[in-house]
């Protein structure tokens, strides 16, 4: 089971014949994503990698039947992109592009709470279920089928804690990266409520940023209604307050939104984190008990499972024959034994009463 998106979620490209609609698409499909189509106005009609052109996303989910559309319109355009998504009817929308302006997404984010449609995004790496769809940026060979789930405000450390739960035998079940612009979808609460749900999801590791109060929100939300173990980074430890540090979300300000803050937050929550995010993997580990105890389905469990049968079957004659040399004693064994160790007692006893003698008295 997965969150949000599986092998048979139907997407579509709003920007799909641009450059990076075209190239995303391309790896979408590689992946095994289910992409049905996209959207580029003017375009109707046409075919882009081998999948139907619509001028409108209406038309799109009409004919399609989507129901995520993935968008890499130029940020100008966004907004309206992501407006005209939820207006088709589209439940999911995942919005790559950055650069949005922040009145644009107020006036988005407003709109939207009238609307059914989540919002992922935008500036934000994407989302992806191991082995089944990848919608987004996000590197899909470093990922692994498994039972943690990541979120975060950081694309690049989205990818280093994949990577290392992979590289550790954990996995993911989901990984979701929100985005770090101050106005954005959905927040840490609201996928964190959904692997709270998940039966494959164990574990959840948590990527934070400085700047605004999610993470505060976050941890108050883990200490309530979150029974699974969480992993927690804050990145921008280093931060002078004022500074923009790559995302237009992550600046401290007023004194609020420090790294220092957060951390505090969430060790208060009885939240596990770590302070360098190459840490992530090993703590998450930690919390559940057992570095390399993935769960393993078919081919791979039956063969994990022959390996160990045959390398017992190999240690099992050197084993018996080791127990037997130390069982099998020769008749008077014994006996010289229990002869050599009263000899080695008598040797230590003789110094030992020679240093217990009381020495000679010395003439004055």
């Amino acid at each position: 089971m997965s969150i949000l998106v599986d092998k048979n979620t139907r997407v579509i490209c709003q920007g799909f014949t641009g450059k990076q609609g075209t190239f995303h698409s391309e790896q979408a499909l590689a992946y095994g994503t289910k992409l049905v189509g996209g959207v580029t106005p003017g375009r109707g009609g046409e075919q882009h990698l081998g999948l139907p052109v619509f001028d409108t996303a209406k038309e799109a989910v009409a004919r399609t039947g989507a129901t995520v559309s993935m968008i890499y319109v130029p940020a100008p355009f966004a907004a309206d992109a992501i407006l005209e998504a939820a207006d088709a009817g589209v439940e999911l929308i995942v919005c790559i592009t950055e650069g949005i302006p922040v009145n644009d997404m107020v006036r988005v984010k407003t709109t939207l709470a009238s609307y059914k449609t989540r919002l992922i995004g935008p500036n934000c790496p994407g989302i992806i279920t191991p082995g089944e769809c990848k919608i987004g940026i996000m590197p899909g060979f470093i990922h692994q089928n498994g039972r943690v789930g990541i979120v975060s405000r950081s694309g690049t450390l989205t990818y280093e804690a994949v990577f290392q739960t992979t590289n550790i035998g954990l996995g993911q079940s989901t990984c979701v990266g929100i985005g770090g612009d101050p106005v954005r979808g959905m927040n840490f609460i609201d996928v964190l409520e959904l692997f709270e749900t998940d039966p494959q999801t164990e574990g959840i590791v948590m990527v934070g940023e400085i700047g605004g109060s999610d993470e505060e929100a976050a941890a108050a939300y883990i200490h309530e209604n979150v029974s699974k173990p969480v992993v927690a980074y804050i990145a921008g430890v280093a931060a002078p307050p004022g500074k923009r540090m790559g995302h237009a979300g992550a600046i401290v300000a007023g004194g609020k939104g420090t790294a220092a803050a957060k951390f505090a937050a969430l060790e208060a929550a009885g939240i596990t984190t770590v302070r360098s995010p190459a840490e992530m993997g090993l703590a998450m580990a930690k919390r559940l008990k057992g570095p390399r105890a993935v769960a393993m389905t078919g081919a791979a469990s039956n063969r994990a499972a022959a390996s160990r049968r045959a390398g017992a079957s190999k240690r099992a004659p050197k084993k018996a024959a080791k127990t037997a040399a130390k069982r099998a004693v020769k008749p008077g064994a014994a006996k010289a034994v229990k002869k050599i160790v009263r000899k080695a007692v008598k040797a230590v006893k003789k110094p030992v009463k020679a240093l217990g003698r009381r020495s000679p008295r010395r003439p004055k």
